[in-house]
């Protein structure tokens, strides 16, 4: 079963331009990995340190595949220090 996501990260003002580059080598890596049918990366028109990734995923498996890899675990590791909060991740059923 195909799984939606969509994940808001906000970044600080001042890591703004190094949590997008951050962010941008993760969709050029996660579109490599077999379980990724879709992984967009979007910003905020209206407030330029709001992220929003959108994603499809073929399984469950594929995801946590996904979660394990070293580009997630570390902006897993920029949250205290360049993020404003956690990012929040939002699981879906498509409808």
């Amino acid at each position: 079963m195909k799984i939606y996501l969509t994940a808001v990260i906000k970044a600080k003002p001042e890591f703004l331009n190094e949590v997008k580059t951050m962010l941008k080598d993760m969709v050029v890596q996660t579109k490599n990995e077999k379980a990724c049918i879709q992984y967009d990366l979007h910003q905020d028109t209206e407030n330029e340190n709001i992220f929003v990734f959108y994603e499809i995923w073929a399984d469950q498996a594929g995801l946590d595949i996904h979660n394990e890899q070293p580009y997630i675990k570390n902006l897993g590791a920029a949250v205290p220090e360049k993020l404003q909060e956690a990012p929040m991740i939002f699981k879906m059923d498509k409808i």
